[in-house]
C-alpha cells in the first residue's frame, strides 16, 4: 500500500454513512461532556467555596472509568452494541438532567454523576468495538484517527470556549445543554448505524454468556500481540508528566499562568499534527514497523525540557512529545483489530481502564518526585524511565510480529485449506512457550 493511496482513507472512512452517524454521534456527545466538566467545576466552587470539593467533583467525571470499563465493558459483547450505545445515552441524559436541578443536596449530585460517568465505559466500548464492524479494511486505521483527533480538538475546543458556555448559561443552563447531546447522540446513532446482534458467545440455551472481566483478561494476557500494544499504550504514563508539572515549569522558565497554558496546549496540538501526518502519509505497514521506535522515542523530549531550554525550544518540545505520541492511534486501532469481536468490549474495557489507571498514577508519581528531587529532576527520571520501559514493550511487539509473519509462511508453504485463514482477528496458536 503507498502513502498516497492510504491518504485516500479518509475520504473512504468518511463515505460509509454509518460511520459518519457514529461519528457524529460521539463528537456531540464529547462536546458535551466537556461543557458539563466546566459547568460542575463552577458549580461545586459557587456552591461550596472549597477547592477540594471542587477537585473531587471534578475527579468524579474521570475516575468512575477505572471500574466502569472492567465491570461494565463486557455488556457490549452480550448486547447489541447499538443498542447499548441508545440506552446508555438517554440514561446519561436522565441523570445530568436531575444533576441541573437548582439546590440539589451535593452528596446526591455526586452520586448521580459516578452513576452518568460509569455508563460511559459501556458506551465506549461498544463504539469501539462496532468501528472495525462498520468500516472496510482499507479505510480502518483512518477511521480510528479522524475518531481521535475529533476527541483532541473538541477537548481543546471545549475548555476553551466552555467557561463562556457556562458565563452565558449559567451552570444549570449548561448541564441541560449537556443532557441534550447526549439525547441528540443517542438518537443518531439509532437513526445511522445499523443494528447487529450481540457478538458474545452463548450458552447451550442460546443465551448471552456471562463470563465476567477473568475471561477478558486471560485472552489480553494470553495473546503477546495484544499484550505488547497495550504495553506501548501504557507508556502514556510517562508521557502526560509534563501536565502535572505545567504551572513550576513555567514558574522555572520565569513566566506566569499564559505559559502555562501554552505549555499545556502544546502537547494535544502536537499530538493532532502527528496523527494527522502519520495516518495521512505514512502507510500502515510502515506505521506498525514504527511503533516500537516511535514509543521510546516520546519520552526522550522529557530528558531535553529537563534542562529548561527557554519557551520556545520548551514548547516545541512538549509539541514532540505529542507529535511523536501518535503512534497510540496505531496501536489502538490495531489492539481493536486483532481482538475477537466476541470479546472485544470486555478487552477493550479492561484495556481503557489500565490506559487511565497509567496516565493517573504517572501524573501522581510526577507530583510526588519533583516534591523530593525538584521539577526538573523529576522530567528527567520521568524521560529516562519512559525510553527505557519502552525497549522491552517494542521488543516484544517485533517479536509478536515476526510470529504472525512465520505463521502466515508456514500456512502458505502448507498449502490452501490447511493454515488458518488470516482475517487479522485470530487469536495466536497455543504454544509451549509465549
Amino acid at each position: 500500500m503507498s502513502a498516497i493511496a492510504d491518504a485516500g482513507g479518509f475520504r473512504r472512512a468518511f463515505g460509509v454513512p454509518e460511520f459518519r452517524a457514529l461519528w457524529t454521534a460521539v463528537a456531540i456527545m464529547r462536546a458535551g461532556n466537556q461543557l458539563g466538566r466546566v459547568a460542575l467545576a463552577v458549580l461545586a466552587f459557587e456552591r461550596t467555596g472549597s477547592a477540594a470539593v471542587t477537585a473531587l467533583v471534578y475527579a468524579l467525571t474521570l475516575l468512575p472509568a477505572l471500574i466502569g470499563g472492567p465491570l461494565l465493558g463486557g455488556l457490549a459483547d452480550r448486547y447489541p452494541r447499538r443498542r447499548l450505545i441508545v440506552v446508555c445515552g438517554l440514561a446519561r441524559a436522565v441523570l445530568i438532567a436531575l444533576v441541573a436541578v437548582p439546590s440539589i443536596p451535593l452528596p446526591v449530585l455526586c452520586a448521580l454523576l459516578f452513576a452518568s460517568q460509569l455508563l460511559e465505559s459501556p458506551a465506549v466500548s461498544a463504539q469501539m468495538a462496532m468501528t472495525p464492524d462498520i468500516l472496510p479494511k482499507d479505510a480502518y486505521q483512518a477511521g480510528i484517527a479522524i475518531q481521535h483527533l475529533t476527541s483532541q480538538i473538541v477537548t481543546l475546543a471545549g475548555f476553551a470556549a466552555g467557561g463562556v458556555l457556562v458565563a452565558a448559561a449559567g451552570t444549570t443552563g449548561s448541564l441541560l445543554i449537556n443532557a441534550a447531546t447526549f439525547v441528540s447522540a443517542a438518537l443518531i446513532a439509532f437513526r445511522g448505524v445499523r443494528f447487529r446482534p450481540a457478538t458474545g458467545t452463548r450458552d447451550s440455551g442460546g443465551r448471552a454468556g456471562r463470563d465476567g472481566p477473568a475471561a477478558g483478561l486471560r485472552l489480553l494476557v494470553g495473546d503477546r500481540r495484544l499484550r505488547s500494544l497495550l504495553a506501548l499504550a501504557m507508556l502514556a504514563g510517562f508521557q502526560v508528566v509534563p501536565e502535572a508539572l505545567a504551572s513550576p515549569y513555567a514558574a522555572g522558565l520565569g513566566q506566569g499562568t499564559a505559559v502555562v497554558g501554552l505549555l499545556m496546549a502544546s502537547i494535544p496540538v502536537g499530538n493532532v499534527l502527528g496523527v494527522f501526518l502519520l495516518t495521512r502519509f505514512v502507510p500502515t505497514p510502515a506505521r506498525l514497523r514504527w511503533l516500537g521506535p516511535l514509543a521510546c522515542a516520546a519520552s526522550l523530549p522529557l530528558l531535553a525540557s529537563a534542562f529548561l531550554p527557554g519557551v520556545a525550544t520548551s514548547l516545541a518540545l512538549w509539541s514532540l512529545i505529542g507529535l511523536l505520541g501518535a503512534y497510540q492511534v496505531t496501536a489502538n486501532a490495531e489492539f481493536v483489530r486483532i481482538t475477537p469481536t466476541e470479546r472485544r468490549g470486555q478487552v477493550l474495557g479492561i484495556a481503557s481502564s489500565a490506559l487511565v489507571a497509567a496516565q493517573g498514577l504517572g501524573m501522581l508519581a510526577g507530583g510526588l518526585l519533583a516534591e523530593r528531587m525538584g521539577m526538573t529532576g523529576a522530567l528527567a527520571v520521568a524521560g529516562i524511565a519512559g525510553t527505557v520501559a519502552g525497549v522491552p514493550a517494542a521488543l516484544g511487539w517485533h517479536r509478536a510480529r515476526t510470529r504472525q509473519a512465520d505463521d502466515r509462511a508456514a500456512d502458505a508453504a502448507a498449502g490452501p485449506g490447511t493454515g488458518t485463514a488470516d482475517t487479522g482477528l485470530r487469536e495466536e496458536a497455543p504454544r509451549g512457550r509465549r
